[in-house]
């Protein structure tokens, strides 16, 4: 994977790219780690000094966040007007792989990372939380959560009863298609891997579950139960159309700049990248045989220091306005109920936007990739990655 392989889900250029939607996936997925690397999270606790210390540190993705303007405060510029409380918000989470490096040796041995918050994706959220590394939610500061959370991320195999985790945001995994440059378009995800007239001008994504799991939705193999064969067959099916010259490359951060420059005619992408591109050829599409859907994830660590403080960044978000807000700038699946009625004051341009309010229509058609174990997630990972260099 590159270190940076969804910088561009994060894009603040907004503009009118077209979208023919349809179909999804939950990538949720759970990993087991090594036993000596796990901890109790009960025993790896320090006083909490958000009621004397109004201030909190968070590390979420690259340009995640709705920005401030004077007529128009951010939602962030919001909750610390309305609580008191400064947030130090840095965006050095580009990649799970590296963010899990940068914290893995201090959380692995009881030590603190400095920060009272990290949003991570599913799968690795997953991961964290089996290790015993993320300290459990109190019910009482985190009711909005609870009360509001969509129906179809509010009970994640990994963490049933959200307990751990609240999503921040979510979205999904389909293709796209510049139509200037390609008129008739693209539906199904096998023609990315077989068409043509494609051939040497398709781009597809380095994230391995994203990837591979569309691949086998086209091989009629759900990516929630399969076996090592059925792998084997998507791996065999990837490899070939890499050796073919069929993919130009596997990206995760610039695959829109060559889409619209005609460098790319179709590829894998991720919905908010399309929504946001600032160029009306583009048309994100849902393949015929499905999507895949991910959610990035609230967590706070082991040692925070200010855990209430972070508590109540989580309530904030789960407000219907403040979540509207928030995915009204980036496009993406709001995980909060009521969001949509409250959008109708703030953009009604996007009450209907299912890239934000996904039909249940269209969230019953999705798919989850299925749970690794550590040898599993090893020997798959360096099948990928030998593929996609």
């Amino acid at each position: 994977m590159t270190d940076d392989p969804r910088l561009s889900r994060r894009t603040i250029i907004k503009g009118g790219a077209g979208v023919a939607f349809g179909i999804g996936s939950v990538g949720a997925l759970r990993l087991f780690g090594t036993p000596d690397a796990k901890q109790n999270p009960a025993d790896c606790t320090t006083r909490d000094l958000s009621a004397s210390d109004k201030q909190f540190i968070i590390s979420n993705w690259p340009l995640y966040i709705d920005e401030n303007s004077k007529k128009n405060p951010s939602t962030l510029q919001r909750f610390e007007k309305a609580t008191g409380i400064n947030v130090s918000y840095t965006d050095d989470v580009n990649d799970n792989d590296q963010f899990f490096g940068k914290v893995k040796n201090q959380l692995g041995t009881c030590q603190s990372t400095k920060r009272d918050m990290f949003v991570l994706t599913d799968w690795m959220a997953a991961r964290v939380i089996d290790f015993g590394w993320i300290q459990p939610l109190d019910p009482a500061v985190v009711p909005n959560l609870h009360a509001n959370i969509i129906d179809s991320l509010a009970a994640p195999a990994w963490d049933p009863k959200r307990t751990y985790s609240a999503p921040w945001q979510s979205g999904l995994t389909g293709m796209a298609y510049n139509k200037k440059y390609l008129p008739k378009g693209i539906k199904a995800y096998s023609e990315l891997l077989t068409r043509s007239d494609l051939k040497g001008k398709v781009t597809m994504l380095t994230e391995l579950r994203d990837t591979m799991g569309l691949i086998m939705l086209g091989q009629g193999t759900d990516p929630a139960k399969f076996t090592d064969a059925q792998w084997q067959k998507a791996m065999d099916a990837l490899r070939k159309a890499t050796n073919d010259g069929q993919i130009r490359r596997f990206t995760g951060n610039d695959y829109v700049q060559d889409l619209s420059a005609g460098n790319v005619l179709a590829c894998e992408a991720w919905s908010g990248d399309i929504a946001n591109a600032g160029d009306d050829n583009l048309v994100f599409v849902p393949p015929e045989e499905g999507m895949m859907i991910w959610a990035d994830n609230m967590l706070v660590p082991n040692l925070a220091t200010h855990k209430t403080n972070a508590e109540k960044w989580i309530n904030y978000y789960y407000e219907p306005e403040v979540a509207a807000r928030l995915a009204d700038y980036n496009q993406y699946i709001c995980p909060v109920k009521g969001a949509q009625q409250a959008m109708e004051k703030i953009d009604p341009g996007n009450v209907d936007n299912e890239l934000i309010f996904p039909t249940d229509e269209t969230l019953k058609t999705t798919h989850r990739f299925m749970a690794l174990d550590e040898s599993r997630t090893k020997n798959y990972g360096r099948q990928f990655s030998d593929v996609t260099g």
